[in-house]
């Protein structure tokens, strides 16, 4: 599809309106645009929530505070509505606005308030049983990984993490084993004894190169005394 350079916010709402009543498809309207649907539906959601001053020039660009960026983040992980929707609700420009915020939230990342802005923050520490009982709900919930994650302040993607662990491996894999070597601990599934296995076999052949080496040396020793 060919591009058009800058389109001005008078053909923006022209097309929007042909899209609107029905006189143009939204690939037709895009085809006409030269963009593809998806800008078609960031333009709709846009002239349905702010109207035809929308497209108007904006002298600063819009900022969101954290907490309707965390709100709107949350009513689509919760299912309130498609991205479309929440753009609308909150008066968000486009959907890829949204995309941003959730790819933001579910690398444990805390929001600016600037526009899509973010900062890596420490994510907050969690006790197994914690764990236990974030997944339980979760589960119990119908696997709303966002609910829970809203109602313990921790993040979508930790939620679903922990919870397809406990389904491998139940609550033995909640259990925290950062810091710990391969094979120190019991292994909790197949995957685990074979890599436990390999790691203690590497350890092993890595001692036994460090005796032969040794012995090379004391004999080397030996052998220029004489």
């Amino acid at each position: 599809m060919p591009k058009k350079g800058k389109i001005a916010a008078e053909e923006k709402i022209r097309i929007v309106e042909s899209y609107l009543s029905g006189k143009v498809g939204c690939c037709e309207a895009g085809r006409l645009a030269g963009v593809n649907h998806k800008t078609i539906a960031d333009w709709v959601s846009r002239y349905k929530s702010e109207g035809s001053g929308g497209f108007l020039p904006q002298k600063h660009e819009r900022a969101y505070s954290k907490e309707t960026k965390l709100s709107a983040v949350f009513d689509y992980l919760t299912g309130k509505g498609s991205l479309q929707e929440i753009c609308q609700e909150y008066k968000i420009r486009s959907t890829k606005q949204l995309r941003d915020w959730l790819k933001v939230y579910n690398r444990h990342e805390d929001f600016t308030i600037q526009t899509g802005g973010s900062r890596m923050t420490k994510g907050r520490n969690t006790t197994a049983q914690e764990r236990i009982q974030i997944v339980k709900e979760c589960i119990s919930n119908g696997y709303n990984y966002g609910a829970a994650a809203l109602k313990y302040q921790v993040s979508y993607q930790q939620v679903y993490t922990w919870t397809n662990k406990y389904r491998k491996m139940g609550e033995a894999g909640l259990e925290d084993r950062r810091g710990h070597r391969a094979g120190t601990l019991p292994s909790r599934t197949p995957e685990e004894e074979l890599r436990d296995r390999i790691a203690q076999l590497e350890r092993e052949k890595y001692d036994l190169e460090m005796e032969n080496a040794l012995l090379k040396k004391v004999k080397e020793l030996e052998r220029r005394r004489r």
